[in-house]
């Protein structure tokens, strides 16, 4: 059927606005992440057990050809941020199979606490600061 091709290439959208001739509202644009981005980060956050710092630390190496230091940290930020003002939302549990490690909808094996105190970012923040600080002293040393 060939309107299923509308469907498989259609961009993932909360129709939250409308839809014109010259704009269709995008999820990734409006998170600021792509869907391949957010899935890393989910895996990082639950099957590796990586908080703000070690998930900076990790794709650091990972991301280093898509990004300087600082854009990869401000992602990382950004994203745990994210996370922490919304985790409250992901409490519902539905009962669920689940064969997989990892799922965003983690509702039955996530047993972190879902609401997070303001403090939550503070020091992992900082130490990504400092981490991206010592990093761009040494690439400006090397030119």
């Amino acid at each position: 059927m060939p309107v299923l091709e509308d469907f498989i290439h259609a961009i993932p959208t909360a129709e939250l606005e409308p839809i014109t001739s010259d704009y269709v509202q995008s999820d990734e644009a409006d998170m600021g992440f792509t869907y391949k981005e957010l899935s890393r980060f989910g895996v990082l956050r639950k099957v590796h057990k990586l908080g703000p710092y070690g998930c900076f630390l990790r794709l650091q190496s990972e991301w280093s050809d898509q990004g300087t230091p600082r854009e990869i940290a401000d992602k990382v930020k950004r994203f745990f941020h994210f996370y922490a003002i919304n985790r409250h939302k992901q409490t519902v549990a539905t009962p669920a199979y689940h064969t997989e490690s990892y799922s965003p909808d983690d509702h039955r094996f996530d047993l972190r606490p879902f609401v997070y105190p303001p403090s939550f970012e503070s020091w992992s923040f900082k130490k990504i600061d400092e981490r991206v600080a010592a990093l761009e002293k040494k690439a400006s040393q090397k030119n």
